[in-house]
């Protein structure tokens, strides 16, 4: 039996994964693990968690990962600059976060001169912050400070421990700071309801001269993000998965499965919606991570024929 699966593990092509977290975003990728589906279709999918999206980008660029799940900016301003990293397909284009603050602020207004936690500079979380906290008349530099703690398990431990005043968090630790007294800010969607949050970036080379394997992989991920979208899967499938995953009850699982589907957060068909990837570029212009006259050259980072292959 030990020799039979030793031969079928063998015939398995591999692909290493990367990613910041590994955390609620990789729901798929976990169901597909965990349900056989990444092995029904040919591969072993190995998981790289590198403890910040920028690290994940950087994984991908320097070939210690074949992809990544990760915010797509990284791969955009390597686009921009020459580099070979591209965008391949969707993962989230509808903002799983909320605004988790301290308990003594109940407003926005009241963030200015404070200190909010993000993951990054230059990807994702602090982009979605300025631009929320913009609409309030906040705007950085100047008016409030930014501290790079990590990613979003870390951001909750730094709002506890008293380092950040603010940060944006997912399910289920936005729930679990309501329900411990932190205050809800908003939800990041109300001011952002469309973008490319995270996506599948790789290389241009390795991806074309391994097709079948990104093809499987796409395929993979579209069956598992079916079975998370059917709420009658949740007690046998996602619900132990997210319990696991992000280390929480049963009772967060459950809610934060149900917060999942009422925002449609995955990409069922892995698709970036033009408007979606728009507003990434729009931000990333806005946070001067991008000149308005790169922005043909960066559109050109995604590539959809993977997905519609």
């Amino acid at each position: 039996m030990i020799k039979e699966q030793t031969r079928q593990d063998t015939a398995l092509k591999e692909i290493v994964l990367a990613g910041g977290a590994l955390g609620f975003n990789w729901l798929p990728v976990y169901v597909a693990e965990r349900q056989g589906i990444f092995a029904r279709h040919g591969l072993k999918v190995s998981l790289k968690r590198t403890g910040s999206v920028e690290k994940a980008t950087s994984a991908v660029k320097a070939g210690g990962a074949d992809l990544a799940i990760t915010p797509p900016e990284g791969a955009i301003s390597d686009t921009v600059a020459g580099g070979s990293l591209f965008i391949l397909a969707g993962n989230v284009n509808r903002l799983p976060l909320t605004l988790i603050a301290n308990p003594r602020f109940k407003t926005i207004e009241e963030l200015r001169g404070k200190r909010l936690g993000t993951s990054s500079m230059t990807e994702g979380t602090a982009i979605y912050t300025r631009e929320m906290l913009s609409r309030h008349g906040l705007n950085y530099p100047g008016d409030y400070e930014f501290s790079v703690v990590g990613v979003h398990p870390a951001r909750w431990k730094a709002l506890q421990e008293g380092t950040i005043d603010a940060a944006v968090q997912l399910a289920p630790l936005n729930f679990i700071g309501v329900d411990a007294g932190y205050t809800d800010l908003g939800e990041v969607s109300d001011y952002i309801p469309h973008i490319a949050f995270t996506a599948l970036i790789g290389d241009r080379d390795w991806a074309r001269s391994h097709r079948s394997e990104v093809l499987a992989l796409l395929a993979s991920l579209r069956e598992a993000t079916e079975l998370l979208y059917d709420a009658s899967n949740d007690a046998t499938i996602a619900r132990p998965i997210v319990m696991e995953v992000v280390q929480t009850d049963e009772i967060y699982a459950q809610r934060s499965l149900d917060y999942m589907r009422g925002k449609a957060v995955f990409a069922r068909s892995l698709e970036i919606p033009q408007g979606a990837f728009a507003t990434t570029l729009d931000l990333m212009i806005k946070a001067g991570l991008l000149k308005a006259s790169q922005r043909d050259l960066a559109a050109a980072t995604f590539d959809d024929s993977f997905i519609n292959a």
